[in-house]
Order: C-alpha cells, then sequence, then structure tokens
C-alpha cells in the first residue's frame, strides 16, 4: 500500500490541484494537511485581512474533505519539523505539494526536499501558481523576458494545460492529532473591517457571476472605481480557492460565444498574462523582493518623511483621489487597480518615499496581498521594475481623478467632508515635487 502526504498552501481547493490530482493517482491513501508556518505569521508584511481571508477558506476546505471521507490535518510550528513529524506517524513514503514561487517558500521547500531524500521519502513538486510556469516562456536564447509584451506574444502561442477534475473520494489514514483551526486571535490579528466570502464555492460562484454579467465590458469599465465593475477573483487566485487555470478557460469560453466582446475579454485575459509575468519576474529575479530590479535605482534618495507618510496611510493628504483610494483600502481591504497605480504615484513621486513602504503597507491591509503582484506593480508606478512607467511620468492626482472618477462619485463615498472646511490642505505642491522626483531621478541615471 502506498501512503502519500499532500501538503496544502496556496492551492486550497479540489478542483483543478494538479498536486492533488496526482497524489490521488499514484497513492492508495492521501493525508491532506496544512502547516501555519511560524515564519510567515510573524512577518512584518502579514495583516488582519489576509490571515482572515486565509482561516476561512481553509475551514472551507476542511468541509469539503469532510464531504469526500478524508479530513484536514492542520499543524503549526516550522514546516520542515512538523513534516518530518507527520512522515513518521504515517509512515508515508512519498509527499506532493504544488510549487510556490517565492523566494522564502523556495528556499524552505529546497530544504525540505532535502530532508525527506534523508528520510527515504520521494518528493514530487507540482508546478500550479502560474498558466504557464517559469521556463514555459522563453526567449530564442532560453532566457527569460523582462519586457511584458514580447513575453505576452509568446505566451499566447503556449497551449494552456487541462484542467484536473475534483476528485469524487479521498481515502486516507485513521484520523492523526491535529490541532484545531486557530482563530484570528490566536494568530495575534484583530480584524476591523468586514470581508468577502471566502472558498472554494465563493469563488466559483463569483467567478461565474462575472462571466455572466462583467467580463463582456471589461475593457470599457475596469478603469472607473466607482463602477466596481471589476472581477474581485483576486484573494481567490492569491490563496487558490481557485486556479488561474479556471479563469483563463471560463474567459477563453466567453470569448468564443460572444465574438463581438473579444477585445473587452482579451484585455481581461492580458491580466492573467500580468499575473504569469509577474510571478516569472519573481521566480528568475529573485532580488525584487528587497530591492529595485534595475539595482541602478536602488541609490535612489527618497526623502521618506514619516510625517507624510502618515498623512498617506490615513487618507489625510488633501488631494481627493488619493485619499479615497487610501479610505478604501483602510475599510475594506481591498483598492481598485487604478487606484493602486495613482496611490503608487503620488507616494512615490509626489511625496518622494520609498516605494518600499508602500508595498508593504499594502501588504498589511490587502486581503488579497501578493507578493509578485504587489511587488510588481509597485516597481511599475514608482519607475524601478522591468515594464516601468518610465520616471518621468509622473501621475497628476487632479486629472486622474478627472478622468477615472468623473462625477466624484468614488470621492464623495470615502472623503464625505470634501466640500466642507472640515476637509485638509494638500500637504504638497504637486508641481514643486514633480520637479523634485524628475531632479532625483536624473542624478542616479547621470
Amino acid at each position: 500500500m502506498i501512503r502519500s502526504l499532500f501538503w496544502f498552501r496556496r492551492d486550497l481547493r479540489l478542483n483543478d490541484n494538479p498536486g492533488l490530482s496526482l497524489a490521488l493517482k499514484e497513492s492508495d491513501e492521501v493525508l491532506p494537511l496544512f502547516i501555519f508556518d511560524r515564519e510567515i505569521l510573524k512577518s512584518p508584511d502579514i495583516g488582519a485581512p489576509r490571515v482572515a481571508f486565509l482561516l476561512t477558506s481553509l475551514e472551507s476546505l476542511g468541509k469539503n474533505l469532510t464531504h469526500l471521507g478524508s479530513y484536514l490535518l492542520i499543524r503549526q510550528g516550522k514546516p520542515i519539523e512538523q513534516l518530518a513529524a507527520i512522515l513518521q506517524e504515517t509512515k508515508a513514503t512519498k509527499i506532493y505539494w504544488n510549487t510556490d514561487l517565492e523566494p522564502y517558500a523556495l528556499k524552505r521547500d529546497a530544504e525540505m526536499q532535502a530532508c525527506c531524500n534523508d528520510l527515504g521519502v520521494q518528493v514530487h513538486q507540482v508546478p500550479d501558481q502560474c498558466i504557464q510556469a517559469p521556463g514555459h516562456v522563453l526567449k530564442s536564447d532560453g532566457t527569460p523576458y523582462t519586457v511584458f509584451t514580447p513575453y505576452s506574444k509568446i505566451w499566447k502561442q503556449q497551449t494552456v494545460p487541462i484542467l484536473h477534475p475534483r476528485p469524487r473520494a479521498i481515502k486516507s489514514p485513521s484520523e492523526l492529532k491535529s490541532i484545531p483551526l486557530p482563530s484570528l486571535g490566536e494568530l495575534g490579528h484583530t480584524l476591523k473591517i468586514p470581508l468577502p466570502a471566502a472558498g472554494e464555492k465563493a469563488a466559483h460562484d463569483l467567478l461565474n457571476s462575472y462571466i455572466q454579467s462583467g467580463v463582456e465590458s471589461y475593457q470599457s469599465r475596469r478603469n472607473l472605481p466607482a463602477l466596481d465593475a471589476t472581477s474581485r477573483l483576486s484573494p481567490h487566485l492569491r490563496f487558490g480557492t481557485i486556479s488561474a487555470r479556471t479563469v483563463h478557460r471560463a474567459a477563453a469560453l466567453a470569448r468564443e460565444k460572444n465574438p463581438p466582446a473579444a477585445k473587452e475579454i482579451d484585455v481581461f485575459i492580458s491580466e492573467l498574462i500580468w499575473r504569469d509575468f509577474y510571478k516569472t519576474i519573481l521566480f528568475y529575479f529573485p532580488h525584487v523582493a528587497l530591492g529595485s530590479f534595475r539595482p541602478i535605482y536602488d541609490d535612489l534618495e527618497w526623502e521618506n518623511n514619516d510625517r507624510l507618510f502618515q498623512a498617506w496611510c490615513a487618507g489625510q493628504t488633501g488631494f481627493p483621489i488619493v485619499d479615497a483610494a487610501m479610505r478604501q483600502l483602510n475599510t475594506t481591504g481591498w483598492m481598485h487597480n487604478r487606484l493602486r497605480m495613482i496611490v503608487a504615484s503620488f507616494l512615490t513621486k509626489d511625496l518622494l518615499i520609498d516605494w518600499r513602504q508602500g508595498e508593504r503597507y499594502f501588504m498589511q491591509q490587502l486581503y488579497d496581498g501578493d507578493l509578485a503582484a504587489n511587488n510588481g506593480g509597485w516597481q511599475w508606478a514608482a519607475g524601478t521594475g522591468t515594464d516601468a512607467q518610465p520616471y518621468f511620468r509622473i501621475f497628476n492626482p487632479e486629472s486622474q481623478a478627472k478622468k477615472f472618477d468623473p462625477e466624484g462619485i468614488l470621492i464623495e463615498k470615502y472623503v464625505p467632508e470634501i466640500n466642507s472646511l472640515r476637509y485638509a490642505a494638500p500637504i504638497v505642491d504637486h508641481g514643486q515635487r514633480r520637479l523634485k522626483a524628475l531632479a532625483m531621478f536624473k542624478k542616479v541615471r547621470g
């Protein structure tokens, strides 16, 4: 009898889970498990919204496994120690997991691979996070792309991997001792905002709803935050309660059924390609997790004024679109992508604050916080990344508001005092700060 472990991480689902499917195909018994990694839990980038979304997703996953005759073994601690103990308890001879592309995860998984080699346990790591895994979209010389447009062109020429069916049953070894699913408070967090529904069913319901009534106008409406016209699937993709392949397939089928909407839907699909691109960049260039993609920009002389940073965090800058965006983030745990670009440009180019401070604040507040996407977006806005916004192209908050919130609906919602004397005066002069930003960048560019 072949007994195996399947280690859930960022793939909290049963539908289209390639690692789980392989484990079930090659094993007589499979024990699903999840480990609360103390190194991740104590990271300064972790915030209550993301942990709360994780807990609800795990609760849903546990119930789904129970319906299949299995259960979710939960442990907490250092993964390598917990997994070694579970392997000894179960006498399992194989372990499966879906690959995580972040630098910390790759280091952790390499250590686990070595540990399993010593124990004589077979390890099977399966690509999952991307539609096209790193190594599938390369230049003719075998090196990775660092510009999105040619990457996207080659990406579209690849065959999209098949979807793996949901298992009908999972036979697991007799129930092992598991800790109860911890509460948010037990993990050291307090949630002060409402969260959207989490879990696999919520993800599929959201996708189906958006495919039926939103994706056909994605390009036309996506940049208008007041319309709430985006899919809101980002947290589900981040925690893997739905796979990117599933989302892509649904969008591609919608495109086939509605040819007049093809251009609109192509832009939606392009966002999935951007997601793969940023994950690929993080995989091949892990230094971006700590510094600029282009190291020359690590020498930028940021002012890093804490008073200005705190005003930005609180949505008290005196620039209505910036304040509305930051208050949306602080009260909902989410921010519209157009607004993310605006506030990132404002922090780096108007306030002259290091993009890494904004990146970290986003990770602490967002329930969809994802290192690759967040880092890629911040470096784009700061002008330090791959397909970066040129350093000399600086968003004007006033013109951005007029273009993307022309009726002021979003601003009135989050900045109700906008027309009263209570509203804050602008904390900087945009024109003057723009010149300072240009000089700062020109200095390091020689």
